[in-house]
């Protein structure tokens, strides 16, 4: 029978007032794809005023919101809005929480004792942090995101690693993030000053957004503060769904989502390749495209070579298996992608290429309107 909960209609692309602890327990159960997560830090500031040099003072977190008696009443507020946040995740959803050396160690153990599976630890570098006003400490210049999944046993999400990739250039993303804090235009403003705290930069949200969810999908930020989060989705054509206690706060995100317009899609054009046709190592060999007989270099050696037999399995020496075992064996390694490590010299320029530019150049054929192999 289904529960009370599956019942709820899921509210999209609007801000639910009130405790996050409170609001997740109404809606229904597994009904989004991504969670971000921007809790307080809980600073620990006290009565503490920062000057700068020249006396002026400096705008720290001093908000109630970022105010708990103690570790304990901050451990008990984190684990509940995590476990919370679990029930809503679909079971190929993961969730981002960002914090700094206050609090994300913390986080981090509770992280795991819910049930989650940390898949990465992310380092948001700041390019224009905070300087140490009393030289007493290292400038903190940087914000530690931890990505986890629902369960260790998670066999599915979403990483859209192609994009990743291409948006860097061409190479592997990895997890130093240089951004830029948020200011300028993009810091919102009330009488002078910010009008919150710890705004992050959207920069930020759309290298999260992006790389771990697909257009169409639900991102749920239950910590909403002044719309970051909203405000990227729908410029990158996705859902969300905002949860915030603060009225100023939910006003001026109103505003600012509204007049956001959606933007073309930088994950349009890009295909991951788990979600392309699978394509045998034999079935290029069956085809013609690498006969049997083919020479194989292990990472462009010559020194480490294969010989391609005709039921698609590679012979090293006295052993014989796939592209992937004997890649394992040729770099003794404990995994290896074959098609990344094999290559083919060209016997007209002696060029290497990777196998799998032949797999792709297949692929490319087989497409509708491609024409045959």
């Amino acid at each position: 029978m289904p529960s009370r909960t599956s019942q709820v209609p899921l509210p999209l692309d609007v801000i639910l007032q009130g405790d996050c602890r409170q609001v997740l327990q109404e809606l229904p159960e597994e009904c989004v794809d991504l969670v971000f997560a921007d809790p307080p830090y809980y600073l620990q500031l006290g009565e503490e005023t920062l000057l700068r040099p020249n006396l002026t003072r400096v705008d720290g977190v001093d908000d109630a919101w970022d105010s708990f008696g103690s570790f304990a009443e901050y451990d008990a507020f984190t684990a509940e809005w995590l476990r919370a946040c679990r029930r809503v995740m679909k079971e190929t959803a993961t969730l981002w929480v960002i914090g700094t050396y206050h609090n994300i160690h913390r986080v981090g153990a509770l992280l795991q004792d819910t049930g989650y599976w940390i898949l990465n630890e992310i380092v948001w570098i700041k390019r224009n942090p905070m300087p140490n006003f009393r030289g007493v400490r290292f400038t903190n210049a940087h914000e530690t995101l931890l990505w986890a999944k629902k369960s260790e046993r998670q066999k599915r999400y979403t990483f859209n690693y192609q994009l990743m990739k291409e948006l860097n250039g061409g190479t592997q993303m990895r997890s130093d993030w240089l951004i830029p804090v948020c200011r300028g235009e993009e810091r919102l403003q009330a009488d002078g000053r910010k009008l919150h705290s710890t705004q992050k930069p959207e920069e930020l949200l759309r290298r999260v957004i992006l790389s771990s969810s697909n257009p169409g999908d639900v991102v749920l930020d239950p910590f909403f503060g002044t719309g970051t989060t909203g405000a990227v989705a729908k410029r990158l054509g996705r859902h969300w769904i905002g949860i915030e206690r603060d009225e100023t706060y939910i006003e001026a995100a109103r505003a600012r989502i509204e007049a956001v317009q959606p933007e073309g899609l930088p994950d349009s054009h890009v295909v991951e390749r788990r979600r392309l046709p699978r394509i045998p190592f034999s079935t290029l060999v069956s085809e013609g495209l690498i006969p049997p007989g083919t020479t194989l270099h292990f990472n462009r050696r010559s020194d480490i070579t294969a010989l391609v037999l005709p039921d698609g399995r590679v012979r090293l020496g006295d052993e014989a298996g796939s592209i992937h075992a004997m890649g394992r064996r040729a770099g003794q390694l404990p995994a290896c992608n074959g098609w990344e490590h094999w290559y083919l010299r060209d016997p007209a320029t002696g060029k290497m290429s990777p196998i799998d530019a032949v797999r792709e150049a297949y692929r490319r054929r087989k497409q509708p309107g491609g024409g045959s192999a």
